[in-house]
């Protein structure tokens, strides 16, 4: 057990040492990458669409998405601003063929005094693709 209490000791001090040695590069005349504030709202709605991410929905399209989520699992709804995030991040997974969606929609849903089950999360996963709202 020293043995191995040892190697992680050597491992730490390696890479402190690798991290100190960064330092100010000052050959780099290179321009610093734009930041997220810095991005245009159309930049910023493609960057979200090439990761499967739908625009925040507005008026009508809000509504029928909470009401599409509340036909389900009623609770959800209880913080819409919440389930409209909730929904948006479940459909980057529902597009990107993730792995567990029931079980990544329970999580993704379970927030504050809400509690969501995967079957539930079954019956979100569902409804989003149902009602065309994960489509980007």
């Amino acid at each position: 057990m020293p043995r191995h209490f040892a190697i992680v000791a050597i491992a730490a001090a390696s890479l402190f040492t690798l991290t100190a040695c960064g330092g100010d590069d000052k050959a780099d005349n290179s321009k610093p990458s734009a930041s997220a504030s810095e991005l245009t709202q159309k930049q910023k709605d493609e960057i979200s669409k090439a990761a499967g991410i739908p625009p925040k929905p507005t008026g009508a399209k809000r509504q029928q998405l909470l009401d599409a989520l509340a036909a389900v699992a009623p609770d959800v709804v209880r913080y819409e601003d919440k389930a409209v995030d909730a929904a948006r991040n479940q459909c980057r997974s529902i597009n990107g063929d993730g792995n567990k969606l029931d079980w990544a929609a329970s999580m993704r849903f379970t927030y504050k005094d809400v509690k969501t089950t995967e079957a539930q999360g079954a019956k979100i996963n569902d409804a989003l693709k149902k009602s065309g709202f994960c489509k980007v």
